[in-house]
């Protein structure tokens, strides 16, 4: 493959990957002026945060066999078709609960995109190669969180928060025509592919009675459903209880990523000394110690801006240490179901922050207590799940290093 030919497929895929992103975090510096506008209250708005996590939950099982099935490009433009319809329909909104269907169904379609990309790369690359691909991507994802509320913040204070939409709507396009003409199609069709429940809850079944999977698949999932507490009610808390800028709110977050990318990175130096095993008790255990402090600081009053920064930045240092590492250990038993495994985890791990988003979103918008609370609680359940997993795995399967590396 040609330097330039290679570089572009990375740049179209790592963009394909990056959609998600930035669709969850590009218009969280406008959940004040959405509510404003739409007649609600942020808590509701919240849950257009959380219709997002449950499709794209949803779409991680649905587009693994349609892929298999149909090619990889087909889905693809489905998806991409199916989000760009949602993101212009997002413009004539006049109530919230409209505004929460729509970004289920943006959910839907933007799932096509993480799902092939993934997919893509293992069809397009070699086996030395991927890795290195996947690093890229990941990198990719990574930055979206630092770019996408900073812009989003610019564009809304300039434009209005419907705009984030027109953005999106129009990066979605750009992706589609990208991949009609310079993405190839890098898997045969399979007639043959069943669609039938059966089978695919089989494989499932399978992936699931793998006690080494459904211990650290849980562990990731439930410590990553912290993650989604707070970017689901970082507006309230930032914007509103501390009245932050909508553009100063898009650099604190993008300074909070940083926290997250820069530990998931001094990850793979770490390895070299430690197992993934032992990061994620580790880790794991800080975690904890540093959700309780923050509960306790909060409980009492005692937070200002920058501690809650502080804290915050604390707690995802530590989930770029449990993530990757949690997730390559939940995937190494695998050899024939890894792409099952691999759905599964993703599906599980939104589904959850799902429902962390949700109940951040229930409690009073006056109070930074619900982030901590949600965040200690996550910590202390899946140090629990860490403890009691533990006694069911007969012989554990330890993650190759490239694989912790690339698996956040």
């Amino acid at each position: 493959m040609a330097k330039k030919q290679h570089f572009l497929l990375i740049l179209i895929l790592g963009s394909l990957a990056a959609l998600g992103p930035f669709s969850i975090d590009m218009y969280l510096p406008g959940f004040v002026d959405i509510a404003k506008d739409l007649k609600s209250t942020e808590s509701t708005v919240a849950l257009s945060l959380s219709s997002f996590f449950i499709g794209i939950s949803a779409g991680q099982l649905l587009y693994g066999p349609l892929l298999d099935k149909f090619g990889r490009k087909k889905p693809l433009y489905f998806g991409l078709a199916l989000y760009i319809f949602a993101s212009f329909l997002c413009l004539a909104v006049t109530d919230v609960n409209q505004l929460i269907v729509l970004r289920f169904v943006q959910a839907i379609g933007s799932c096509a995109t993480a799902v092939a990309s993934v997919a893509m790369v293992r069809d397009l690359f070699s086996v030395d190669e991927s890795p290195k691909v996947f690093a890229s991507l990941m990198l990719v994802i990574a930055v979206s969180p630092m770019l996408a509320p900073t812009a989003g913040g610019y564009l809304i204070s300039a434009l209005g928060w419907k705009y984030v939409f027109v953005f999106l709507g129009l990066m979605a396009i750009f992706m589609l025509l990208a991949s009609v003409f310079k993405l190839p199609e890098s898997y045969t069709p399979d007639p043959d592919y069943s669609l039938k429940p059966k089978p695919i809850l089989t494989n499932f079944l399978t992936v699931l009675k793998e006690p080494q999977f459904y211990t650290y698949a849980l562990i990731s999932s439930i410590t990553f459903s912290g993650l989604f507490a707070y970017v689901s009610s970082s507006p309230t808390v930032f914007m509103k209880i501390y009245e932050v800028s909508k553009t100063g709110y898009g650099w604190i977050f993008a300074l909070l990523s940083v926290a997250f990318i820069g530990s998931s990175q001094v990850n793979s130096l770490i390895l070299k000394w430690f197992t993934s095993k032992k990061i994620v008790t580790y880790a794991l255990i800080a975690q904890c110690i540093v959700s309780l402090v923050f509960l306790i600081f909060a409980l009492n009053n005692w937070l200002d801006l920058y501690t809650t920064i502080g804290f915050i930045a604390l707690f995802l240092a530590c989930l770029g240490l449990i993530n990757p590492n949690a997730a390559a250990l939940s995937l190494a038993p695998f050899s024939k179901n890894a792409g099952s495994a691999s759905a599964l985890m993703g599906a599980l791990q939104m589904g959850l922050g799902a429902l962390a988003s949700v109940m951040v979103s229930l409690f009073s918008e006056h109070s930074v207590v619900p982030m901590p609370l949600v965040m200690t609680a996550a910590a202390f359940i899946a140090l629990g799940c860490l403890l009691i997993g533990r006694r069911f795995i007969t012989s554990e399967v330890e993650a190759s290093s490239d694989a912790a590396t690339v698996a956040h």
